[in-house]
């Protein structure tokens, strides 16, 4: 199931409070300026710092090119 429009136009990263990537096919938000994932689950987007999994340089690369490929925008304008 697709998070809800609204949900996305508020949703930021709880660290730096700027916007995320939705991945939605593979579950997650990224944050392509920390290098991190937000993983989701039954839903509902698990927001922690503590529980984001970082990202290496050639997942961000790739995660980056894939988002301009796809038309993934972030979730609002910062």
């Amino acid at each position: 199931m697709a998070l809800d429009a609204r949900l996305l136009e508020i949703l930021a990263c709880p660290d730096d409070k700027g916007p995320l990537l939705y991945f939605e096919a593979d579950g997650f938000l990224y944050n392509p300026r920390l290098q991190r994932k937000y993983l989701i689950r039954d839903d509902i987007p698990v927001m922690l710092v503590d529980e984001a999994e970082a990202v290496d340089d050639a997942q961000h690369e790739a995660l980056v090119a894939r988002a301009e490929s796809e038309g993934i925008s972030p979730t609002f304008d910062a």
